[in-house]
């Protein structure tokens, strides 16, 4: 898994609430177990009509925010089904951090799985970065994991709270995979040992 320190880019503004995982990504795109090529149907039927074409208000299609990193969204980002393909389809369209007042509790854990930072904010702190979000293009926030802050196009500067645990696993790059194989010392030193003491099993 990619490490997570810092990010500078462009905010893409959602102010919906109740994104659930199915807008995320919808059900006809569970198919696959690889965690790759999903980015292509992020929102899929907020993006594209019944044609295939682009829906030209849906902001992900717009020219300002077509490459965005971060997404400022409204309470409840993630609600509905546990489906981790949407964290999956949010970090291969090349998300790495969403920014809510709120989270469904799966969807957050499983961001931080997938190497995405999901930050929580009040209300009030939303809104301005919502608004600074609404510049577009020449607005770029910045995220700093290790500071815990979010600092916007303007200088205003957020903090954050987030699990130590889940802080250091984000900024190691560690999955739950990778977790394990840090361990790789003392798993091999197990097995040698118990082929030893037990060389029948």
């Amino acid at each position: 898994m990619e490490k997570f320190t810092t990010i500078t880019g462009i905010a893409a503004p959602m102010p919906l609430v109740n994104i659930d995982t199915d807008m995320i990504i919808p059900k006809q795109f569970l198919k696959t177990i690889k965690r790759s090529g999903l980015g292509a149907n992020l929102f899929d039927e907020m993006r594209f009509d019944r044609q295939g074409n682009e829906i030209a208000d849906f902001i992900l299609n717009k020219d300002a925010y077509r490459s965005a990193e971060i997404i400022v969204a409204g309470e409840n980002f993630g609600c509905g089904s546990s489906r981790e393909h949407a964290p999956w389809a949010i970090k291969d369209f090349g998300i790495s951090c969403i920014i809510s007042s709120s989270f469904a509790d799966i969807f957050y854990n499983n961001c931080f799985k997938n190497g995405i930072l999901p930050i929580v904010l009040p209300e009030a702190d939303i809104a301005v970065v919502m608004k600074d979000a609404e510049k577009g293009a020449n607005a770029r926030m910045s995220i700093d994991l290790e500071a815990q802050t979010v600092t916007t196009s303007d200088g205003e500067v957020f903090s954050f709270e987030v699990d130590s645990f889940k802080k250091h696993c984000l900024m190691s790059g560690l999955d739950d995979i990778g977790l394990t194989l840090d361990k790789q010392d003392h798993i091999d030193a197990f097995e040698a040992q118990a082929a030893q003491t037990r060389p029948w099993v």
